[in-house]
């Protein structure tokens, strides 16, 4: 285990709280359309310091420290692009103006943040304490593999989520928005905005992602400083990485296959790791700079080859895949012959 002072325990919060802070007054005080300039330099900007935080980990606590960060990192910014998949979803289900979209993803990211950090002080209490939580986390993973690889050609189906049901049928709800309110008046009567519900649907994504997240980065590194500082700074970009990329998303269409191939990996890692340390030390494991190669060499591929197959064909389109299947409605004839 790494030895990590509170002093940089509480810089690094500090660093990741500024961060946030800023974001979020700025999508408070500025609400706007964001250009492409704009999310680019963002985005570059938000890379730039957690490569920089990297090679300043990597100095100060060696390589193999350094390794599990950079391999921590690229896997939540992966699957943080699925989370992509999911917001454009919702925004396009509840017609997000454009103008509001900045502060719903920010908000997003600070709810995913505080999930986040939730599960990673369980999981790593969890792990400290029985081994055999490896195998557990290792077992979650390759079912989400699964459930992601047999509906990769699907979306999730944000009407059919309990949330927003609950919601709509215990909330008064306007029809339409009013600017970046969250609770207006109608008839003098209080009532919550399309936003609200909005917000609701993006929190309930953010925790069964934080779900899948957590175990994920765990199988490459159990140091919760890590686990920590890989999703804060993945995190930290989403919201610019959303208005970068958001063209590109519909052409990315192995991603999900591609996430289900990771998973699946970490998960089989992880239950090594556990047969390593609880039956037999001569059960191998996989080492931390081959997990890496493996995961972005994984990520290049599936993005080449997406590129590939949607050249010239615009219909095609990617899915953020789910991990259930979508209900379908049942058509009267159906219905009749049923009865």
């Amino acid at each position: 285990m790494l030895d990590i002072s509170v002093t940089t325990w509480l810089v690094t919060i500090g660093v990741i709280v500024a961060l946030l802070a800023f974001d979020l007054v700025l999508a408070a005080m500025r609400p706007h359309r964001v250009g492409f300039g704009e999310a680019t330099a963002w985005s570059l900007f938000y890379i730039g310091v957690a490569v920089v935080f990297g090679m300043w980990f990597w100095w100060a606590y060696g390589g193999q420290a350094g390794t599990e960060y950079f391999a921590g990192y690229i896997v939540e910014k992966s699957l943080s692009v699925d989370n992509l998949f999911v917001f454009v979803i919702i925004m396009s289900t509840f017609a997000v103006p454009e103008e509001h979209q900045h502060k719903v993803l920010t908000f997003g990211i600070v709810l995913a943040l505080i999930m986040r950090a939730i599960f990673i002080m369980l999981g790593a209490t969890l792990l400290s304490l029985f081994s055999f939580m490896f195998l557990v986390f290792g077992l979650l993973l390759i079912y989400t593999a699964v459930q992601l690889f047999r509906h990769r050609d699907e979306d999730p189906d944000v009407e059919d989520n309990g949330v927003v049901k609950v919601a709509r049928r215990v909330l008064p709800v306007t029809e339409a928005y009013d600017g970046g309110r969250l609770v207006t008046r109608v008839d003098g009567r209080r009532v919550v905005t399309p936003l609200f519900v909005v917000l609701l649907a993006i929190g309930s994504v953010d925790l069964l992602f934080a779900l899948d997240s957590i175990p994920a980065v765990f199988g490459v590194t159990q140091e919760a400083y890590i686990v920590l500082a890989a999703n804060a700074f993945a995190l930290l970009g989403l919201r610019a990485l959303f208005f970068l990329v958001k063209g590109l998303l519909d052409r990315l269409v192995y991603l999900s296959t591609g996430l289900s191939i990771i998973l699946a990996f970490i998960g089989v890692k992880l239950i090594l790791h556990w047969a390593h340390v609880a039956i037999d030390e001569s059960v191998p494991e996989i080492p931390t700079t081959v997990s890496l190669a493996v995961i972005v060499g994984i990520l290049v591929i599936v993005t080449v080859a997406s590129l590939i197959k949607t050249r010239g064909k615009p219909d095609l389109k990617a899915h953020a895949g789910s991990l259930r299947a979508r209900k379908t409605q049942k058509s009267p004839s159906e219905s009749d012959e049923r009865t």
